[in-house]
């Protein structure tokens, strides 16, 4: 948790800067080169029973235990067998734990990942303790990674001992809550909440344990005309707890502060929709909680119970985007959005967990517009695309909307506490401040089949994921100082929901709503479709836009929408009209008298023949409506 500077530990020898005392803290990882700065453990310079591993605890310590493991790294296999513990007062003196009379000597690992407790037989006050390594791999070399267990006692002549530990002024449930206890906390909020929130579910995992979403709104049990759907998704890794617990956080934070009037919070929950998932995957998260903050490791609990990566599972449609455009004679014909998820991932027998499936349902049947999908055991915020092209190990790969992605990824970076500190240390190996705490995900590391790219590409939403801390599962006596590093992070970004311009798209004889109909902004190389009520929106930077909307049956309509500076959207709605072959099909389909009016306008009409992919098309032909699907906007021009 980095609680304990790197000025605090130290070691009797060391191989080199890499391998020093301040690599030793249990989880941290190092790259895919062992490193010279940043590697994988504490390891000695030399392989005998005089070397120690130190940490000055800085007050006096009621200690009770470490815990051990391995070195971190894919070249070297390196871990303790055996250790004992001294504890002193000064650093000079030393005394080493006894079992009865004689030194007790505790268990260590026996591979390089798996964390061992190793319990004091008499807990014990001391200011300094040591890990002396008795025996270890025998292939290896002294290395570990540890975790000192212990309680701050009061001391009368400690000059710092009236030092307030941070904390946070919100009365808020701060633990770790499983299952049972998470479902307790979500109808507690909806029994002091009654009128703004609403409790469903999206599924079940595979053991049975079921998703559940509560929505936050002034009219929660159904989506308004206009208001636009946020989601935070947390727990798809289920071992980072971190994001569960801020979400579950937030549901009790826009409770209350609504029922106060904090005029803020009442503007969220009146003009957006907001889903909260606090645990994706509850089946990892409960084999991780069972093992505990400390000892569930770096793995325990990610996976599914079938030992899936849910964000590794939903289906990649980035490279049939890009198969495609690399096949088309004209890749800017190729469909950018509302892609549809391919037939092999929708077989029965396909490798795809009812948590994914679930979250898929989930998104196509509510016309999100954000989302933020919280993760843990680093500091950064990571935008789409996360899949690179050619399956390169790491590329910059952004979307058609990468500059406002890189705000959205800014938003919440830069009101984040500690990722905007300047002084912070970084978590294992990389250094994202120099990007200022945002990267495109492909960049990072590529993940084909992530959520972020499939919100992206198979709906409306913009979607980017959120590295809340070093450590995946922080212990709960942390979790109030989380919170605060992360409270206005988590509003701030909900309000970027109401960037942009939006509206309400009708028939303009009918005023009705009209359906998936497609926004066009000119220069930006991705459209969305309207909600089932004919309202959409459009989330881009301040600006001057060209938006065309068009829809099948329908003429399109263009208009120039002004974005300003102000954290609202710009509305800007449109009325179509039905083109006269839509018109005499709907007349056709009832079995109606054809209006004369109509009929004129049909004679007069002489049949509009084009080309495309050499094709000869006939549109507005009286006998038969040859044209067929979208209708590129070149083609209305003799309308």
């Amino acid at each position: 948790s980095l609680q304990v500077d790197d000025s605090q530990i130290q070691a009797s020898s060391y191989q080199r800067e890499g391998l020093g005392p301040h690599r030793g803290r249990l989880n941290i990882q190092s790259g895919i080169e062992d490193g010279d700065l940043h590697d994988g453990a504490w390891c000695a310079e030399y392989k005998d029973r005089h070397q120690w591993l130190e940490v000055d605890a800085i007050h006096l310590t009621l200690f009770t235990g470490v815990i051990l493991q391995g070195r971190n790294s894919i070249w070297s296999w390196d871990w303790v067998h055996t250790y004992k513990v001294q504890l002193s007062n000064d650093s000079v003196n030393w005394e080493t734990c006894q079992n009865g009379t004689v030194d007790a000597i505790f268990e260590g690992n026996q591979n390089p990942e798996t964390p061992v407790l190793g319990l004091l037989p008499v807990p014990t006050v001391a200011r300094f303790i040591r890990i002396n390594p008795q025996t270890w791999y025998t292939n290896g070399t002294v290395c570990l990674r540890a975790e000192i267990l212990g309680c701050r006692v009061h001391d009368p002549d400690d000059i710092y001992s009236s030092e307030q530990k941070p904390g946070s002024s919100d009365a808020l449930d701060f633990r770790h809550h499983n299952y049972k206890e998470m479902r307790k906390l979500m109808k507690s909020v909806t029994d002091e909440c009654p009128d703004i929130t609403h409790v469903y579910t999206i599924g079940k995992s595979y053991t049975g344990l079921k998703l559940y979403v509560m929505v936050i709104s002034d009219n929660p049990s159904k989506h308004e005309l206009g208001e636009p759907e946020f989601r935070y998704v947390a727990g798809m890794h289920g071992n980072e707890a971190l994001g569960r617990e801020l979400v579950l956080n937030l549901m009790q934070y826009l409770c209350r502060e609504y029922k106060k009037g904090n005029q803020r919070v009442v503007k969220l929950v009146t003009e957006t929709r907001i889903h909260l998932l606090p645990s994706m995957n509850p089946d990892g998260y409960e084999a991780a909680y069972e093992k505990g903050s400390e000892l569930a490791g770096w793995a325990e609990g990610r996976y599914s119970f079938e030992g899936i990566d849910l964000n590794h599972n939903f289906p990649d449609l980035n490279n049939i985007m890009w198969d495609a455009q690399e096949a088309a004679a004209d890749p800017s014909k190729v469909t950018n959005h509302y892609i549809p998820i391919p037939e092999y991932y929708t077989q029965e027998d396909a490798f795809v967990s009812p948590e994914t499936r679930a979250v898929i349902s989930w998104m196509q049947d509510i016309p999100f517009v954000l989302s933020a999908n919280l993760h843990g055991g680093e500091l950064v915020v990571t935008y789409p695309f996360d899949c690179t092209r050619d399956w390169a190990p790491q590329e910059d790969t952004p979307t058609a909307d990468n500059a406002f992605f890189r705000w959205l990824a800014t938003v919440y970076a830069s009101t984040n506490l500690v990722m905007a500190n300047p002084d912070r240390r970084i978590c294992h190996y990389e250094d994202f401040q120099k990007h200022n705490n945002i990267i495109n995900g492909g960049a990072w590391h590529t993940v084909p089949g992530s959520m972020n790219d499939f919100s992206y590409l198979h709906t409306n939403c913009f979607e980017v994921t959120v590295e809340l801390s070093c450590d995946k599962f922080p212990h709960a006596s942390e979790l109030p100082v989380e919170w605060e590093n992360n409270k206005e992070s988590l509003l701030v970004y909900m309000e970027q929901v109401s960037r942009g311009i939006k509206g309400v798209i009708r028939d303009k004889l009918t005023k009705q709503g009209i359906t998936d109909a497609v926004v066009k902004v000119e220069d930006h190389d991705h459209d969305i479709r309207s909600a089932a009520d004919g309202d959409y929106w459009r989330l881009l930077n301040p600006g001057d836009y060209k938006v065309v909307v068009w829809a099948e049956g329908y003429f399109p309509s263009m208009r120039r929408c002004n974005v300003g500076m102000e954290p609202r959207a710009t509305m800007c709605d449109f009325t179509l009209t039905k083109t006269p072959v839509q018109m005499l099909k709907e007349i056709r389909a009832k079995g109606g008298k054809i209006p004369q009016d109509l009929q004129l306008r049909l004679r007069g009409r002489e049949p509009t023949s084009v080309k495309k992919n050499n094709t000869l098309l006939t549109c507005c032909d009286q006998r038969e409506d040859t044209f067929k699907g979208p209708v590129h906007l070149s083609l209305w021009k003799g309308f």
